[in-house]
């Protein structure tokens, strides 16, 4: 079925101080084998391939390279070796053209006398996009303009041209729409077919069955098992992962729109110049109202001007239930809205402070005292009691955001504004990047949530997501609202498919 070994572990060990993150690993990679890594955020997933991709040393074992003894001391180290990694979290230099980004590390050869020649650099970075059919994208525009779809294809072009034997994705497709995604099941198969190998890590368990040829589950550090693909079912990985039956429906059982007649929240046919054009739409109290589309529908467009971020060119945005027109973010802040952006670490999160400020910024208005003082004790406590509430696993409200596992920094940053007392929540691919476990959460929280009467837009590039948590689904396509699909009419992926390309 697959080639010569390409890759050999044995014995693979990794600690972080007293945590254990890899425990005597042993793996066998195959040339023209797909490979996916299971298991909940913490078990070791991301460590592993680190220290395939020369991020991290090793503290025990040995890989083996073509039969040949392998230790990179470098992620530059192992592109010699034709190894390359493309990480879950953003690795570019904002400030540089995203050709630049492509090549940072390898511009001597685009140099003369010290010059970079940036056309040279653009045209192979245009070269690498057309042999690998990915989608185009300006290198010559600065990375930091460009949303998180390009920026992730940057990153996978950035991978793609050091030619890899071993192509590392961790956590790729989760940034990407339905259109993107084929674009990287495509790469894959491509991959496959020149004999060479992928290793993976994919949250999406169906993603995963589809593309894989076979999966290691991964569990408190330690490998539990590889099986192939062809041989199990998602109920089968998912007990390996977590060792023992899951039980319970995920997404939400009933088959009807529930939500109250009271409109909190509308568009009224409003433009923007990101790319909306003439949106009209509303959604009524305990409401969970869905967008869906391709990587330029305009769905995520939809999430900054509701909250503000971006101001209609023409029409507008309304808070219903206080008659009022959306000026901006600081304005809806005080109106009781939230919005949590796609990209957590760049957009939402405060990565280099503690949880407990993250926990506590949103609601200083609320617990500041006379003059604006802030007491120390109170910020503690309302993290300390947010901590247990969204289920936050760390070392102590002081710790830092940014050591934190994926999962876990999504529960902060939905916890935050959920402790507020809100009426309308805007969240962006609410569970990009987490794990099944975290996923049930995060649902859970949303269906109780809806309970309450919180309204909620919820813009995602999961479509089972949408059907599985929305009253109503609204497909968008070049900007535009092209059909809404209500919850009783019994969603399928096909017809929404169908409605956005």
């Amino acid at each position: 079925m697959y080639g010569e070994t390409i890759l050999k572990i044995e014995g693979l060990n990794k600690s972080f101080g007293i945590t254990h993150a890899n425990a005597d690993i042993n793996l066998e990679l195959h040339r023209g084998e797909v490979r996916a890594l299971a298991g909940e955020n913490g078990s070791g997933k991301s460590t592993l391939l680190s220290q395939i991709a020369g991020i991290y040393g090793s503290d025990s074992g040995t890989m083996y390279l073509n039969g040949q003894v392998y230790a990179p001391k470098s992620p530059m180290d192992a592109n010699d070796n034709k190894i390359a990694i493309v990480v879950q979290e953003l690795g570019l230099i904002a400030d540089l053209p995203a050709g630049i980004n492509v090549y940072l590390g390898r511009t001597k050869k685009f140099s003369n006398h010290g010059f970079i020649n940036h056309k040279k650099i653009f045209a192979a970075a245009n070269a690498e996009l057309e042999k690998w059919g990915l989608p185009k994208i300006n290198f010559n525009r600065s990375t930091d303009g460009l949303n998180i779809e390009n920026r992730k294809m940057i990153e996978l072009t950035r991978a793609l041209s050091s030619d890899p034997d071993i192509l590392i994705l961790d956590e790729v497709t989760q940034s990407l729409s339905h259109d993107n995604r084929e674009v990287i099941y495509e790469l894959i198969k491509k991959f496959k077919e020149l004999g060479r190998a992928i290793l993976l890590i994919s949250h999406d368990l169906e993603e995963t069955l589809r593309i894989s040829d076979s999966i290691t589950v991964l569990r408190d550090g330690r490998a539990v098992g590889t099986v192939e693909t062809s041989d199990v079912t998602d109920d089968d990985v998912k007990r390996m992962m977590v060792g023992r039956e899951m039980s319970g429906d995920y997404y939400r059982v009933d088959e009807e729109e529930i939500y109250e007649d009271e409109v909190v929240f509308s568009f009224d046919h409003v433009s923007t110049n990101t790319g909306l054009k003439d949106v009209s739409f509303e959604v009524h109290k305990g409401e969970i109202l869905a967008f869906c589309g391709l990587s330029d529908s305009g769905i995520h467009d939809v999430g900054q001007a509701a909250y503000g971020l971006v101001k209609p060119t023409s029409g507008k945005v309304l808070l219903n239930a206080e008659n009022l027109e959306i000026e901006d973010a600081m304005f809806s802040l005080k109106h009781r809205i939230a919005y949590v952006p796609k990209d957590r670490d760049e957009e939402a999160l405060m990565m280099a402070t503690t949880i407990q400020n993250n926990f506590c910024v949103p609601s200083l208005e609320e617990i500041s005292k006379k003059f604006g003082y802030v007491s120390a004790k109170e910020m503690r406590e309302m993290a300390d009691k947010a901590k247990k509430e969204y289920q936050v696993k760390c070392t102590s409200v002081n710790q830092n955001m940014n050591g934190l596992s994926g999962g876990n920094k999504q529960k902060v940053n939905l916890g935050r504004w959920l402790l507020k007392d809100l009426q309308l929540l805007i969240v962006d691919c609410p569970t990009r990047g987490v794990d099944i476990g975290v996923k049930a959460y995060i649902y859970h929280v949303m269906q109780e949530a809806k309970k309450k009467g919180l309204t909620m837009l919820l813009i995602t590039d999961e479509l089972t997501e949408a059907m599985g948590m929305a009253d109503n689904i609204i497909v968008m396509k070049d900007g535009m609202v092209k059909k809404e699909i209500g919850r009783s009419s019994h969603f399928s992926e096909e017809k929404m498919i169908e409605e956005m390309i």
